[in-house]
């Protein structure tokens, strides 16, 4: 299934271009899957969620470093939305979760590796998973095996997740609707809201941690076009609406890496 546009990182035009063949590769696996027997034990999940990661607010958790935690990365720290996650998730507010016991393979996605290692890459140190004994690297958490039958194979899991993020750049929308990193000013929630709305046509949620804005959700059907983001009970991990999670006014602080060199380099201890 690996197709051969393989390098992400020429223009934002091949990117788009790339979007839709990658879009046009999984609707057609999609309508040949049910011939395809199905490993998974969990239901087919209802619709995707695009988790965002805000740095200047997730990277204040850091306390130490380490050489995968982007937010270390001195003078390349993160400034923009990153990826958390392409989340198969249910209608109720649930999601699935270890699927399969398909094993990482990072050479598989190594043409992707520096736009990973950009756009997708990790701000912590310890293991994110508690998948099968919570082994691997923050890319093996993420790499896909709950998004059968939408998509088959880790390579076009990473390739379609990247794809769908350049398109839909919540980071340019708000800078251009004049929400930029500030470490004094305060913004309006709605107004946030309301400037992902009108240019994606779809609601987001918004998750909060002491008034600043800490991950952002863009959500789709299962042919990636947006659709409205499903409200998270405060039950499953404190995913809630934009209205209940967040103030009226929020913030989008700035983050300055304070780098490897000046901090400890052990392992991330998480607020």
């Amino acid at each position: 299934m690996k197709m051969a546009c393989s390098s992400l990182s020429v223009s934002v035009q091949f990117k788009a271009i790339l979007l839709l063949v990658c879009l046009q590769l999984v609707v057609s696996v999609s309508a040949s899957a049910s011939a395809i027997e199905q490993t998974q034990t969990q239901r087919e999940f209802d619709y995707f969620a695009l988790a965002l990661q805000w740095p200047g607010a997730y990277c204040q958790r850091t306390r130490y470093c380490c050489s995968s935690n982007a937010c270390c990365r001195r003078p390349n720290a993160p400034t923009e939305f990153t990826i958390h996650g392409l989340w198969p998730d249910y209608n109720d507010g649930s999601w699935p979760a270890c699927c399969t016991r398909s094993n990482f393979d990072e050479k598989l996605i190594s043409t992707l590796h520096d736009d990973l290692e950009k756009y997708w890459p990790s701000l912590s140190c310890g293991s994110p998973s508690t998948c099968h004994g919570g082994k691997g690297s923050f890319w093996a958490h993420e790499h896909g095996t709950c998004s059968f039958p939408v998509i088959r194979d880790e390579y076009n899991y990473f390739l379609i997740g990247l794809s769908v993020y350049f398109k839909y750049n919540v980071t340019q929308v708000l800078e251009d609707a004049g929400y930029i990193p500030s470490n004094t000013e305060k913004y309006p929630l709605g107004g946030i809201v309301s400037a992902i709305e009108n240019a994606f046509h779809a609601t987001p949620l918004l998750v909060c941690s002491k008034g600043s804005v800490e991950e952002l959700h863009l959500c789709f059907y299962k042919d990636f076009k947006p659709r409205d983001c499903v409200v998270r009970s405060s039950s499953l991990n404190d995913m809630v609406s934009s209205k209940s999670s967040c103030p009226r006014y929020v913030s989008l602080p700035a983050y300055v890496s304070l780098g490897l060199d000046t901090v400890k380099t052990t392992l991330s201890l998480d607020a």
